[in-house]
């Protein structure tokens, strides 16, 4: 279908030279409508600015020519309690086409062993579990270990896994959930760490929908504003780095207590998660993430190379756009959702396609957009190097 496609405007062009961190506006600004998610303040700034993107949960059928529909997309600091935010989102949510990562179930398994470990999950208490509209659940697991799931009411133990960042209310959505956790009860939080993005300048994690992007220094603040108080943190590698935190009452004195919450949040003051000074390289790393992408596969059609995507993910719909790719430079982004194949990328022509698709194809390189799956897409796909063909890291291409 290419040439039915138009690109919306407000798109970035790589190819035209334009700099996408020419629209970032670090005055400082007053947020517009009620004030901060977490502490209702009004004084922050602009820390990134993606421009116009489509929404990355809507995929348009392969025969919707566009142009997409395209809306701001900007993450704002709060100046008063440091919470990295979604400015707005005029976006409706569409139903979740996803599928579950084995690295994501991997990472789930790990987790409820180190925490059992350490003493936090009690055979014969009960938990309720916020999670992700992604989807995976650790129901099951907790199950396993003698814990027993609840629909509602409170809960000895109240998870939430990567759910609060849906909340577009954050101070609501955190007191509603600290107040299920019943009396000498425990709230455990998983959250893709802010420090992470900054680190490895995962610019393409901002997206409508995700109305938060949590520092631990910020999380603690707004535990604490519900009563609550951090005892224990783990962290694991999953997208780079992400935090499990868990915290009880602050009128629940006990040995749960321990140093991991102060090592993490002195480390976090070392790197400076509270000022736009902060963000600056995370913005200047947009450009220069979507000239490598495009250059590359510039150079690897001109070399008669084939080359296929692999992760039809939020991430990779910003990448895409920022880098004005369309499918006659990645013909195909391959995923294992069903419910995505048969559509397009959202803001390009590009299709999304099965992994069958992906094996006739016989591509000389896979773009791999989500790094978390390249052992699980290699195991999977065998025929992918078999053929001659290899795997390749979007974010590596810097």
């Amino acid at each position: 279908m290419a040439g039915r496609w138009r690109r919306p405007s407000g798109s970035a062009h790589i190819p035209d030279g334009c700099d996408c961190s020419a629209r970032n506006d670090r005055q400082r600004t007053s947020m517009m409508g009620p004030g901060c998610r977490a502490c209702g303040g009004r004084d922050g700034e602009v820390v990134l600015d993606l421009g116009e993107q489509p929404a990355s949960d809507y995929f348009p059928a392969q025969d919707d020519p566009g142009p997409d529909p395209v809306y701001p997309l900007q993450m704002w600091l709060c100046s008063s309690c440091g919470l990295a935010q979604l400015l707005e989102d005029p976006t409706v949510p569409e139903e979740p086409r996803g599928t579950e990562p084995a690295a994501l179930v991997e990472q789930a398994a790990d987790a409820v062993a180190r925490v059992a470990a350490a003493g936090w999950l009690q055979p014969g208490t009960r938990v309720l579990e916020f999670g992700s509209p992604h989807g995976g659940s650790w129901l099951p697991l907790l199950a396993q270990r003698g814990l027993l799931p609840v629909a509602n009411g409170t809960a000895d133990v109240v998870l939430d896994c990567f759910g609060l960042m849906h909340e577009a209310r954050q101070a609501a959505a955190l007191a509603g959930r600290a107040a299920l956790v019943a009396p000498g009860g425990s709230l455990l939080v998983q959250y893709h760490s802010l420090a992470t993005i900054l680190r490895l300048g995962q610019w393409n994690s901002l997206r409508h929908g995700h109305y938060a992007y949590y520092s631990t220094t910020a999380l603690v603040a707004m535990l604490e504003s519900v009563g609550f108080t951090a005892r224990s943190v783990w962290q694991f590698d999953l997208y780079g780095g992400t935090v499990l935190l868990a915290a009880t009452r602050s009128t629940d004195d006990g040995p749960r207590a321990d140093g991991s919450v102060d090592a993490l949040l002195d480390h976090e003051d070392k790197v400076n998660l509270r000022t736009a000074d902060g963000f600056r390289d995370l913005q200047r790393s947009v450009a220069r993430n979507a000239h490598a992408v495009h250059s590359w596969l510039g150079a690897q059609q001109a070399a008669g190379a084939t080359v296929v995507g692999y992760g039809a993910a939020s991430r990779a719909v910003a990448l895409l756009c920022h880098a004005g790719v369309d499918s006659r430079l990645l013909p195909g982004v391959a995923d294992a959702s069903t419910a995505k194949q048969g559509r397009r990328m959202p803001g390009t022509d590009i299709p999304v396609i099965s992994l069958q698709e992906l094996v006739v194809a016989r591509p000389d390189s896979v773009l791999l957009f989500l790094p978390d799956l390249l052992a699980e897409v290699r195991e999977r796909l065998p025929e992918i190097e078999a053929a001659g063909g290899r795997w390749v890291k979007a974010e590596e291409l810097t």
